[in-house]
């Protein structure tokens, strides 16, 4: 079995009881902000390695280390093969600081984009910024109604329950 497919049989299994979960994911919280700490400690460092290696640098499972890199994924530069990854698959954390913070933000990891590590990677305003883009970009706005009685948007004169509102 891929250590994805592994991975994801451990921390999504619905057979799990709630309790073991909950430890699962809290041990998993843990270790990945610890990794991020490193990581944004010096962000202009390409970190590669096999994920066996990486698991090792970073003192952490195997399949801890193989969620952080299904985590991640979205947020590198180029993306690892993480649907065929085996332990000795390449793998790098070259990651898009911009798209990180954002991917953190839109998954609300408040543990993660609060870290003072981003102290050194953006001020404030910049981080205060990407945070109100990334929030943004999610936010559904609903054009106007258009009642029968007001005139048709496409500009025809008519009224719109005369025009493109007419049921054809």
């Amino acid at each position: 079995m891929l250590l994805l497919e592994q991975w994801r049989e451990l921390a999504y299994n619905e057979k799990t009881s709630q309790e073991q979960l909950k430890r699962i994911w809290d041990a998993y919280f843990a270790a990945e902000k610890g990794i991020y700490e490193q990581l944004l400690s010096n962000p202009d460092e390409v970190v590669t390695g096999t994920v066996q290696e990486l698991a090792d640098k970073y003192q952490v499972p195997i399949l801890t280390m193989t969620g952080f890199l299904d985590g991640i994924n979205d947020s590198l530069v180029e993306k690892n093969p993480i649907e065929e990854m085996e332990e000795d698959t390449q793998v790098n954390l070259g990651f898009d600081k911009t798209l990180l913070y954002k991917n953190m933000v839109a998954a609300d990891a408040d543990w993660l984009y609060n870290l003072e590590q981003w102290d050194g990677i953006f001020d404030e305003d910049t981080r205060k910024a990407l945070y109100k883009e990334q929030k943004a970009s999610t936010t559904i706005v609903k054009g106007e109604k258009i009642y029968p009685n007001d005139p048709c948007p496409c500009g025809s004169g008519k009224k719109y329950k005369k025009c493109c509102g007419r049921n054809k």
